[in-house]
């Protein structure tokens, strides 16, 4: 996409600056508010358009011109992008798609409402190109691949080469390396800009190429292309079909937002969201995508008071023993997400190799240990002096010593097997080919909270209160 705008955002849209814009609009004066958002550059005027209320995004957005239009769409999220498209006709929505990139386009027609697809797809001057994109997969490398690409023979010359870069110079905006195919496009290597300008013009393309080409199919998961590309420190990465022919291109810019969708969408689902929420949602998708978990949570939550009220009896005899039901929860919620947290991350970098799985097991625990003893070490002595200074009513019978052990000894136990299903729920998970995100959050939570509660009453029952 090519930048219509240079000007910087202002600091802080949701201020002055939009309070002025939607006032303008509010008033009915357009030209005014075109004025207002003018110099803005697309991706700014993206933003802007989505803090506004709908209805003011869908007059700002008509009344911009088609390639500034075309431009902010394809930075819009999926919602907002179907509703401003609500209110296109299909002339303005084909002037629109005819601006943006092959692959931009896909996206957006993805949005397209469905009875307006058989009326603009034909009128696209790259109906062909996106059509066959809209086949694939949105989060696989075909699914975020552009068809525009500078490709060329071996024998060519780099004379040869350059002439076909200036040809393209209109469809290709963006290029880092020149593709080489064979007659049936296999690929068979590239040649950076950088390369293509130093070497002699008479040179053949087939001499001065890197054969190492770095190169993924159009099946493959678009988290899988973006790791390539940032492990290989790649610009551009080569798409290709089963036949290993040359289909398309992903550049840094398309890697750059897998990435950070990916880590958006990981954080919400750390936090117990679905993952695809938008600040542009509705309330009832919203609603849709929080209250599952919430159930989770609340279910998870109503286990565990069931475990409190099994144990009322022995709380009943010892009232202290209530003391540490926050600590132990707290504790065994807390440890299981830092080793899910750290392992998520490494499934989400590709860091995790089957070899490893043990190593990566053997290494939290033996930090769950160190951890465990040292909480245990200090929780004890937090027993031992609450007493010594009288904070809590005792007798001879209470004896403290024997609490602290046994509260030292569960936390212990807790902090430990919080450690080992923290680590293995999400191996667990990735290996059923679900999103190990999920394993955080409340399910990591629930979940040790009612095992954290298990082990402390069952080991006050066998170490404390029998002697008290």
């Amino acid at each position: 996409m090519s930048d219509h705008h240079s000007a910087a955002l202002p600091v802080a849209i949701e201020g002055a600056f939009l309070e002025a814009l939607m006032s303008l609009l509010d008033a009915d004066d357009l030209a005014a508010a075109m004025a207002h958002v003018s110099g803005l550059h697309h991706a700014d005027l993206a933003r802007v358009i989505s803090n506004l209320p709908r209805a003011d995004a869908e007059v700002l957005f008509v009344g911009l011109p088609a390639p500034l239009a075309a431009s902010v769409l394809a930075e819009l999220d999926d919602a907002l992008c179907e509703d401003l498209l609500e209110g296109v006709g299909p002339d303005r929505l084909t002037r629109l798609l005819n601006v943006l990139d092959s692959d931009d386009a896909a996206d957006v027609m993805a949005r397209v409402p469905k009875r307006m697809v058989p009326l603009v797809l034909p009128q696209l001057e790259d109906a062909e190109a996106v059509e066959g994109l809209l086949e694939y997969d949105e989060e696989t490398a075909g699914g975020i691949m552009a068809k525009e690409m500078v490709a060329v023979p071996p024998t060519w010359t780099v004379a040869q080469a350059t002439e076909e870069v200036r040809r393209n110079r209109e469809t290709v905006e963006e290029l880092y390396v020149i593709f080489v195919v064979d007659d049936a496009r296999h690929l068979q290597g590239f040649v950076s800009i950088k390369q293509l300008l130093l070497s002699p013009a008479d040179a053949r393309i087939g001499d001065v190429m890197n054969p190492g080409v770095r190169f993924v199919t159009t099946d493959i998961d678009q988290e899988q292309v973006a790791a390539i590309m940032r492990r290989y420190d790649l610009i551009s990465l080569a798409v290709v079909d089963d036949a290993h022919r040359l289909v398309g291109r992903v550049t840094i810019d398309d890697a750059v937002d897998v990435i950070i969708e990916e880590a958006e969408e990981d954080y919400q689902r750390l936090s117990g969201i679905t993952g695809d929420e938008e600040p542009t949602d509705t309330v009832g998708r919203i609603t849709r995508g929080r209250l599952p978990w919430l159930m989770l949570g609340m279910v998870g939550a109503a286990i565990a008071g069931s475990v409190i009220g099994y144990f009322e009896g022995s709380i009943q005899q010892v009232s202290i023993l209530a003391a540490f039901i926050p600590v132990v929860m707290a504790m065994a919620g807390n440890a299981g997400i830092q080793s899910s947290a750290i392992i998520v991350q490494a499934l989400a970098s590709d860091n995790v190799w089957s070899s490893s799985i043990l190593r990566r097991l053997g290494r939290e625990v033996v930090v769950a240990t160190i951890n465990g003893v040292a909480l245990a070490l200090v929780l004890g002595a937090i027993v031992v002096a609450v007493f010594a200074m009288d904070l809590f009513p005792w007798t001879e019978e209470a004896q403290p010593l024997r609490l602290a052990f046994t509260a030292g000894l569960s936390l212990f136990v807790v902090i430990l097997l919080a450690a080992a299903i923290g680590t293995m729920i999400p191996l667990l998970l990735d290996r059923c080919g679900i999103d190990p995100a999920l394993a955080t959050g409340p399910f990591i939570t629930t979940s040790n909270d009612i095992i954290g509660l298990l082990v402390f009453f069952l080991l006050a029952s066998t170490l404390y209160l029998p002697y008290v």
